[in-house]
């Protein structure tokens, strides 16, 4: 509803960038840059400082970057109160999530979610725990799902279940007939990993010293950008790894991969990360709540 030419300042003024705000807003750098010259011409004025491929807000852009952020706050609160009385849940939402939890875990919850709440659109960013952290602090994304800690304090981080990491060998390795392995066992074979960035990386490195083993002295044979790529290595029998038991299901099933529990064994938090906003689209707090619930609902079913 808010002015365009406003919408479009207020992004590129958040994010400092021109090439930023066109990815957030879905639009052309050179209709963010036009946008934006519209609202200075209004102005009569400059609103950003453009100096070796970098900008900044002039004395009158950050006056009028404060305004902006008062009305949009306003205009959803406003929104959300209409939508509360209405019952009317809409809009789009823009979701990011890292390769392993878009590949099993998602895929249900959403469709779930949009058999309740058909008019909700939802778009989902896939890259690793690093990417979408840094897709949440630059408002290109609402609501990340990771499986790594999040250090940004900025941030609301909620665990909303627990993933099991597993050995997973090839059908015919050694070690497949095996109940468990310890890491030192494991790691005596050649080992395939994720790539820098990845929250299962960072996750099994910080396993790896708390059990005294340093990742640095690993038999890597191989980075791989997804845990599908990593399956298909590892059933190719070019090393081990280790992966979310949630993904290797069918693969086991179909007799193309083994996987066998670590020893010590070794869980990660899933948790949803956004920003501290204090108004946000209704369809953003019903998102949030089907996710706590469908996650509780979960966790007690792991603990019986």
């Amino acid at each position: 509803m808010a002015d365009r030419r406003l919408q479009v300042f207020h992004t590129v003024a958040r994010l400092l960038s021109f090439t930023k705000a066109a990815d957030a807003l879905h639009m052309t750098q050179p209709a963010v840059t036009f946008q934006v010259r519209q609202l200075e011409e209004y102005f009569n004025t400059r609103l950003f400082d453009r100096t070796h491929n970098r900008i900044s807000l002039t004395e009158v852009g950050k006056r009028v970057y404060t305004y902006a952020e008062q009305i949009f706050e306003r205009y959803a609160e406003m929104e959300n109160a209409v939508k509360e009385l209405t019952g009317d849940v809409n809009g789009v939402l823009l979701l990011g999530a890292s390769s392993s939890i878009a590949e099993y875990m998602l895929p249900i919850l959403l469709g779930d979610f949009k058999e309740k709440y058909p008019d909700v659109q939802i778009r989902l960013k896939v890259s690793n725990t690093e990417g979408i952290v840094s897709m949440i602090e630059d408002n290109v994304i609402d609501l990340g799902v990771v499986e790594a800690p999040v250090s940004n304090k900025n941030l609301v981080v909620e665990v909303c279940k627990h993933d099991k990491l597993v050995a997973v060998v090839p059908k015919k390795h050694k070690l497949a007939r095996r109940k468990k392995v310890t890491l030192a066992e494991l790691f005596a074979h050649p080992y395939i990993c994720r790539e820098e960035g990845s929250g299962t990386r960072e996750v099994i490195n910080e396993h790896l010293w708390a059990n005294d083993i340093n990742p640095d002295s690993l038999n890597i044979v191989m980075e791989l950008g997804s845990s599908e790529a990593i399956k298909g290595a590892v059933a190719a029998n070019m090393g081990i790894s280790i992966l979310s038991e949630g993904l290797l299901e069918k693969e086991v099933e179909l007799g193309r991969l083994a996987m066998v529990e670590l020893s010590p064994p070794l869980e990660r938090p899933l948790s949803f990360v956004h920003q501290k906003q204090k108004f946000r689209l209704r369809a953003m707090d019903e998102l949030l709540e089907f996710i706590r619930n469908r996650c509780a609902e979960q966790e007690r079913r792991r603990q019986v």
